[in-house]
């Protein structure tokens, strides 16, 4: 199949495996040429060897100059796909601050390095195209993993202020909300996973198709599990009810620990 993106450069970081992986594949078949980004060098370069792209292995903040070049010198789309979740960050199970600094260096500083790297370029032509892969929890919460849960609240807040800051310039963007995806992400995040993500969980393809249909109806949320959408709507209609209910849910995730 080869469909509207037939041509155009495209950069997934984090695409050794899981969502970015189905991404760097649903790409590739549009007709796209893809750099496959991952800090495991092997991983990148499989995923890269399969949709036949180009592995530009390492930290996802400092990738896009030699993305750039392997893309003959543009960049059309950047999937700012790169994540981190730990587990924790509260009373019964403190963080040390290295685990905040690298979740808010991998889930927000990369996309903004990225966008700084990216946006002189795309506002002197007109065009581009950044995908934040955001994850459900940057529009609700995360029980049980507070640097997860705040992180994504910032990732959303940068792709939001990127959208509309400039749209009028050609420039689109697209946050992907999904809830839970079957990744080695998503078999990390131990019971509370297991309570709150395990029971909707889709396939990585999944969300592939979701932002591609997203881009085609030119929709700034990509929301893989429809659902999400009332309960955002629910936290923002009435935060005092949305926040008992979910600490219901923290509470039934404690006995059950």
């Amino acid at each position: 199949m080869v469909g509207a993106f037939q041509g155009s450069g495209v950069v997934v970081t984090g695409a050794g495996g899981g969502i970015g992986a189905a991404l760097a594949r649903r790409f590739a078949a549009e007709g796209a040429r893809v750099v496959v980004n991952d800090l495991d060098a092997e991983r990148a370069k499989h995923v890269a060897a399969e949709v036949g792209g180009i592995a530009v292995p390492g930290d996802a903040s400092a990738i896009v100059g030699e993305a750039r070049e392997a893309l003959d010198g543009t960049v059309d789309v950047y999937c700012a796909n790169a994540g981190v979740a730990f587990e924790g960050g509260h009373a019964d199970a403190p963080l040390d601050e290295k685990a905040w600094a690298t979740s808010w260096d991998v889930n927000v500083m990369a996309h903004v390095r990225a966008a700084h790297e990216l946006l002189p370029a795309w506002l002197e032509r007109g065009s581009g195209r950044f995908v934040s892969t955001v994850s459900a929890a940057g529009l609700l919460t995360m029980i049980g993993a507070a640097p997860y849960a705040v992180t994504k609240h910032g990732a959303l807040a940068f792709a939001e202020w990127l959208s509309l800051t400039y749209r009028h310039r050609g420039v689109k963007v697209h946050a992907i909300c999904p809830q839970g995806v079957r990744t080695d992400m998503l078999a990390a995040t131990g019971s509370a996973g297991d309570l709150v993500l395990q029971p909707t969980a889709i396939e990585p393809e999944a969300v592939a198709d979701a932002l591609v249909k997203g881009i085609e109806e030119d929709r700034f949320l990509i929301l893989p599990h429809p659902e999400v959408a009332a309960y955002h709507q629910a936290r923002a209609g009435d935060s005092d009810r949305w926040l008992t209910g979910m600490n219901r849910i923290q509470q039934q995730w404690e006995q059950n620990r």
